[in-house]
């Protein structure tokens, strides 16, 4: 069995790694505006939409502890599942849907060696789009005890930027956080061959919790 960190505290919530380019000049500005909303009526108009979308920025980029499962794989985003197609090397893919309502930090699908963290270009279609395969993406590698897994995150339409937290040769416990896409997006995992998915279609999934792969 691989060997797991211990468990992190529940009920605390903390603010993803890689948010600090768009979040801080949107609560800067919130703060400037409601701090000059007394003196004058434009800022008092202005604090309202500033307030409300450093809110928003502060709870898109939240990050919330969690108690890590059990599990050979586990869903490494916070989504629906999308679909589940069999690869034609013996593989499952599994393809998680995240919206800009869910948590964007990915968390390490195995325990092991990440072998690769390969950025490849690309475009910025809707992540629920078939044509999203073509996305800008960055493909994961790792050496697991079922061998090599792979996990691609895909940018979407407003998700222009994906933040990989750990590098190329680093070992990772599963569950760990290992990457931030920024606004709506996609995550797929490749369940190795002989191994079922657990998940159907449309089921939500949670990072860390929810089981990918049946006994």
């Amino acid at each position: 069995m691989p060997h797991r960190s211990l468990p992190e505290p529940r009920g605390r919530v903390r603010l993803a790694r890689g948010a600090s380019p768009w979040l801080l000049p949107t609560v800067v500005t919130a703060a400037v505006s409601l701090a000059r909303s007394r003196r004058s009526p434009r800022w008092a108009a202005a604090a309202v939409p500033a307030t409300a979308l450093a809110a928003g920025m502060l709870w898109f980029f939240r990050d919330p502890e969690r108690e890590i499962a059990p599990g050979r794989v586990i869903s490494p985003a916070d989504g629906v599942v999308q679909s589940i197609t069999p690869w034609p090397d013996g593989r499952t893919r599994v393809a998680i849907f995240m919206s800009p309502l869910n948590v964007h930090v990915n968390r390490a699908p195995v325990a092991g060696t990440v072998t690769s963290v390969e950025h490849i270009p690309g475009g910025y279609v809707p992540a629920f789009n078939k044509e999203s395969e073509f996305n800008e993406r960055v493909v994961w590698h790792f050496d697991s005890e079922l061998g090599d897994i792979e996990m691609i995150q895909i940018a979407g339409t407003v998700a222009r930027r994906i933040v990989p937290y750990v590098p190329r040769g680093s070992k990772v416990e599963q569950g760990e956080r290992i990457g931030l896409i920024r606004f709506g997006s996609r995550v797929d995992v490749y369940l190795p061959e002989g191994v079922e998915p657990a998940v159907s279609l449309r089921e939500r999934t949670t990072a860390g919790v929810t089981r990918l792969d049946r006994d």
